[in-house]
Parts: structure tokens; C-alpha cells; sequence
């Protein structure tokens, strides 16, 4: 028997799939209406979190954040049994996957933070990617059961707290990759392209191909070879910011950047690869 605590998209298409491959699944959210709508596909509901965890031997949780996990938590382990397992697929801290893994077997019980970068649809097709780290022992008992759930499972390492901060990672590159698109589409309304033209130069051009390449040699910190270098870079940006206050279009990166650039030139890196703007982040 398993328990999900949290109904939300993910949850409830995680448990959709769970149910189609043959498991029990009892289920709970604070809005109970969204736990008893799952009764349809087998689920059974419950609005008391610690009626809802009683039998099962591993509990799911996809909440909001720290505190929910915790408040959950503490609700909850009324009903605990010996040796329940919970894994926790919520985003969180790195402070608080740490001391939530260390408080729970200090209770005796396993608890295992696996985020995951899926939408709800992976979950309900059990594809995308679930992150892992800690006691490698644990992990290897659990990982048969998430590689159902989800279509890699990575694995990084012992230390705890690891994935939280992978997760986070992740997530902030997604922030700002929006953050860069809301620039370029701002840009190229300010210049008359239309969101159409630039989705066909995207379609054809694919810069996100060479970002792997772009990583290793940030981290490498080699930037005598340029590919582009800063000075010529910093020009193009000038010239994307003026003719967007031209056209009273604010952008929201660009003046950052190009503030960043202006001190590394100032600092004798002007010919140099512009990604020697990035030195100090990996320094």
C-alpha cells in the first residue's frame, strides 16, 4: 500500500499512473475535493493526513514548500507505521531536505528527498527526470520503484541535501532562460519582428546545442581563445539597447549585462571571450 500526500497536477497524475500499474493508493490534499475526484480512477481518499498514511509502507509527497512538507509531516506521522518510507518530491531547501532526512531517522523512519523536473504530464506518462542523493543504500532500495514513476532517475552521490540544490539550480536557469526569451521578444517588437519570425529563426538555429560546450569552458576559465569576444559583444548590446529605448521598450537583462561587461573591459578583458564575464561565478 502507498500513500500521496498533495493532489495538485503533479501529484495527481503521479498517483493516476500509479494506479494503472497495479498499485493501492491512498490519497489526501488539503482540498479534499481534489482527493475525492481521484476515487474515480481507484485512488481512495481520506481527509485526515494520518488516516490517509496508515498501511502504507512508503508515502509521496508533492507539496508547496518547507513549511508545508513539515507541517504535513508532523500531521501525518500519527499514522506513520514501523519502517515507513517518504519520499518527498516537493522543491525545497537544501537546509531543509538536510534536516528533514536527519529529524525522520532520528524518529525511525527513511525519508528520501527526490525532486524531479517533470510537468504533469510526464508524471502521468512516468518520462522526465527525478533526482536523487544521500545514503546510497536507501537509494538503492527506492530506486526500482521511482524509475517507474518517471524515465531517469539521477543519482548524485552521497551527499545530502545534493538534489535539492539541483533542483534549484535547474529551476533558476528555467527562470532566467524565460527572463531571456521576455528580452529577445521585446527586442524584436521594438525593432517590428514579429514573435513569428523569431520562432523561425529558433526553429532552424539552435544555440541551446552549444551550451554544454559554453559550460565546459566557463568552468575551464578559458577565455584567451574568443570565439566573440567582449568588446565586440558589448558593442551588439549597446546597439540592442538603444534601439529598444528608441521604441520606449524596456528590457530587463540587457542593462545588467552590459553593466557586467563594462567592468570586465574596464579590468583588461576586453579581448577576451565574452563569457569572461562569467570568471567569478565559477572562480
Amino acid at each position: 500500500m502507498k500513500a500521496f500526500l498533495g493532489m495538485g497536477l503533479l501529484g495527481s497524475n503521479f498517483v493516476k499512473a500509479m494506479i494503472k500499474k497495479g498499485d493501492q493508493v491512498q490519497v489526501w490534499n488539503r482540498n479534499p475535493s481534489r482527493a475525492e475526484a481521484l476515487q474515480t480512477y481507484g485512488a481512495k481518499a481520506f481527509a485526515d493526513v494520518a488516516q490517509a498514511v496508515k498501511g502504507a509502507t512508503t508515502i509521496h509527497l508533492t507539496l508547496k514548500d518547507d513549511a508545508s512538507v513539515d507541517e504535513v509531516l508532523k500531521l501525518a506521522s500519527k499514522g506513520f507505521a514501523n519502517g515507513t518510507t517518504i519520499i518527498d518530491h516537493t522543491t525545497t531547501s537544501v537546509k531543509g531536505a538536510i534536516e528533514r532526512t536527519a529529524y525522520w531517522k532520528g524518529q525511525g523512519f527513511t525519508y528520501l528527498h527526490a525532486p524531479v523536473f517533470m510537468g504533469p504530464p510526464n508524471a502521468l506518462e512516468s518520462t522526465g527526470y527525478m533526482l536523487v542523493s544521500g545514503d546510497q543504500d536507501i537509494i538503492g532500495k527506492v530506486q526500482p520503484e521511482l524509475e517507474k514513476m518517471t524515465g531517469k532517475v539521477i543519482n548524485f552521490g552521497p551527499q545530502e541535501g545534493k538534489a535539492a540544490g539541483m533542483k534549484l539550480t535547474g529551476n533558476l536557469f528555467l527562470i532566467t532562460l524565460t527572463a531571456g526569451i521576455t528580452d529577445t521578444l521585446a527586442f524584436a517588437k521594438a525593432i517590428g519582428i514579429s514573435s513569428n519570425d523569431v520562432s523561425t529563426l529558433f526553429e532552424s538555429w539552435n544555440p541551446g546545442a552549444g551550451m554544454p560546450a559554453r559550460l565546459k569552458k566557463i568552468a575551464a576559465g578559458d577565455f584567451k581563445q574568443p570565439s566573440w569576444e567582449l568588446n565586440m559583444a558589448r558593442k551588439d548590446a549597446g546597439l540592442m539597447q538603444s534601439a529598444a529605448e528608441q521604441s520606449d521598450v524596456k528590457l530587463t537583462l540587457i542593462p545588467v549585462i552590459i553593466e557586467l561587461m563594462d567592468s570586465w573591459i574596464s579590468k583588461g578583458h576586453g579581448n577576451d571571450d565574452w563569457s569572461v564575464i562569467a570568471t567569478d561565478a565559477v572562480s
